[in-house]
């Protein structure tokens, strides 16, 4: 999670943690041990609120069907598992076979090890082999920014109408925001491009929410 100054001023930032439901302690030992096993990585991680809001986004569309790209060690995972319906699934996809082990401990804990299936790989490889036929009702996209527009072309025909996705970083990555000039790094390019892809897109309704690092908040219409 790129610094929450960065998007919003210390200040606000403190009263809007202060005022959302906090992480229980399995999401805080989670954050921990991350913290912990990847110092240098800590960044790929959503921050608390944004946590929270997803559950919340999960819980408000009834959603029973998700999947995720970009699983790192399972925060973002739990806290879309949760806001799931009885009996719903997480298809969640990364290539780290070692973070995924992370996430698995987690899944048991919180007692998800049977609504959360991994897969490693290639995202959009896992993606192809799926029906491109409407099956989600919420995905979620944390992963390499350069493909964050084929993502996002791969999600949308499996999304049912009124479905959710959700896609993180559309403002900041660690080293630096959209807006800077020049940019800093190639990924910020990346993201300015797939923000305009979204914006342009009929087949969608879209917001881009300042929680987090920049969470983009797109809803398929019917």
């Amino acid at each position: 999670m790129t610094p929450a100054t960065e998007i919003i001023n210390p200040h606000l930032h403190a009263y809007l943690t202060a005022h959302s439901t906090p992480p229980d302690g399995l999401l805080e030992d989670l954050a921990s041990e991350t913290a912990r096993l990847y110092p240098d990585s800590t960044g790929l991680q959503i921050s608390p609120e944004q946590g929270t809001l997803m559950t919340l986004l999960a819980q408000l569309s009834s959603a029973r069907d998700a999947v995720e790209i970009g699983t790192f060690t399972g925060y973002s995972s739990v806290c879309i598992a949760r806001g799931l319906l009885p009996g719903g699934t997480l298809l969640t996809c990364d290539v780290s076979e070692e973070w995924v082990s992370v996430a698995q401990r987690y899944w048991e804990r919180a007692g998800l090890s049977d609504t959360v299936t991994p897969r490693l790989g290639p995202a959009l490889d896992t993606l192809a082999e799926l029906p491109e036929e409407p099956r989600f009702d919420l995905a979620f996209v944390d992963a390499d920014k350069e493909r964050y527009v084929d993502y996002w072309e791969a999600l949308l025909p499996r999304l049912r109408p009124g479905g959710a996705l959700l896609v993180d970083n559309a403002l900041a990555v660690s080293q630096g925001s959209v807006t800077d000039d020049p940019l800093p790094t190639p990924a910020l390019r990346y993201i300015r491009d797939f923000n305009d892809h979204a914006a342009a897109d009929g087949r969608v309704d879209v917001v881009v929410v300042p929680i987090g690092d920049g969470l983009t908040l797109a809803r398929k219409r019917p």
